[in-house]
């Protein structure tokens, strides 16, 4: 789950993390109230789920209150594009109205699970406010990593070092380290999988702040975080995406045209994978699981269905712990009440599969039958076209 900058720099706090002076605000009137606490210059922020703001127009500077509130009119319920919002854009509903600072260094520091170590990494980068991918592609060199051992946790010498590559000396190095230690604190304590810090802000004076932040969370742990759980924003999240959420179905959507419903993420991953193969592009991610009853089906079904770039789909389902007959029924019924129009090609292999083809075909309805992963990319990429 990802949440807003402001709502970031909210749990930030609570673990130590040093943060500008700042509120929210989703009116332009109270604006001006958050300046006289704060002047006498500050920066209002666009909240929006994507980055990119600065370089979008959702990033301004003012010097006195009269402009701050001129800006936070024009800012407010704009549609704010980014290379990660796409072409249709965010619309703006809250601003984080923060305290402008004297700027000396822009680093970067992030947090991050890597897999392949099965561990935490602490990553840092004297090239902040920039796109980490960028530093990493151009100047890797410039990227310094400590692996946590789960055991033994992030260790002081760890802080202290990464300081030191920062180029952090006297008391700022000592803000430094105690603000990499609280970051760490935080991406634990709230069981995040993301806690990034671009840019990490060393002022004229040489203290060191969060000058942005950015945090998400791993979903399966919000029932132990219910306060976390309440920030979720779903005004910032795919609609089908949230539909589908209410079913526990596992639902991405993606930029092509060909639907895809899968059982497991490795055939999900794999369906995806063959579809490119043979010139398509997939539409979605969806994942029903390995468990999925018929009313799931049904239920995700719609969902694919319902993204009006789906031009063709492709139902390949494997029947290990899941019958085929139930997916079978699941699909019929949902396409018999959304009166289907989308060219369907269904591949049923495993548990209960004769029986799931013969209410298939029973059904009434015009399915394209394949045997094969193969012949089912062959035959739903040209009806997508």
């Amino acid at each position: 789950m990802k949440i807003h900058e402001y709502q970031a720099k909210q749990i930030l706090a609570q673990y130590g993390v040093q943060i500008p002076r700042g509120e929210v605000t989703d009116t332009a009137s109270k604006v001006r109230e958050i300046y006289e606490k704060i002047g006498p210059r500050v920066v209002l922020k666009a909240q929006i789920h994507a980055g990119g703001r600065g370089k979008g127009g959702g990033i301004k500077l003012a010097n006195n209150a009269q402009e701050a509130e001129q800006i936070a009119q024009k800012m407010i319920g704009m549609t704010l594009i980014t290379h990660q919002t796409g072409p249709e854009g965010k619309v703006v509903k809250r601003l984080l109205v923060e305290e402008a600072l004297d700027i000396a260094k822009e680093l970067y520091l992030g947090i991050v699970i890597d897999r392949a170590r099965e561990a935490p990494v602490v990553m840092a980068s004297p090239e902040g406010g920039v796109e980490i991918e960028k530093v990493a592609a151009e100047s890797p060199q410039l990227i310094f990593k400590e692996y946590i051992n789960p055991a033994t946790g992030f260790l002081s010498f760890q802080a202290r070092k990464l300081a030191f590559k920062l180029g952090l000396e006297g008391e700022t190095h000592k803000q430094g380290v105690k603000f990499i230690t609280s970051l760490y604190k935080a991406f634990e304590g709230t069981d995040a999988s993301l806690a990034e810090i671009n840019p990490l802000l060393v002022t004229k004076q040489g203290n060191v702040l969060a000058l942005d932040a950015k945090m998400n969370f791993d979903d399966n742990a919000l029932p132990r975080h219910p306060n976390i759980q309440a920030m979720r924003d779903l005004d910032e999240e795919a609609p089908l995406e949230v539909e589908a959420s209410k079913y526990n179905l596992n639902y991405i959507k993606l930029d092509g045209k060909v639907g895809c419903m899968v059982n497991g993420a490795g055939l999900a991953m794999a369906t995806m994978d063959i579809i490119k193969y043979y010139g398509g592009m997939p539409a979605n991610f969806l994942d029903v699981g390995g468990g999925v009853s018929e009313e799931a089906v049904k239920n995700a079904f719609k969902i694919l269905v319902s993204d009006k770039d789906v031009k063709a789909a492709l139902i390949n389902i494997f029947g290990g712990i899941v019958r085929c007959d139930l997916v079978a029924s699941g699909i019929v019924k949902a396409a018999k009440e959304l009166k289907l129009s989308v060219p369907m090609v269904v591949r049923l292999e495993g548990t209960n599969v004769e029986l799931g083809k013969k209410i298939l075909e029973e059904s009434g309805l015009t399915f394209y039958s394949a045997q094969t992963m193969k012949e089912a990319a062959e035959k739903v990429v040209p009806l997508a076209k």
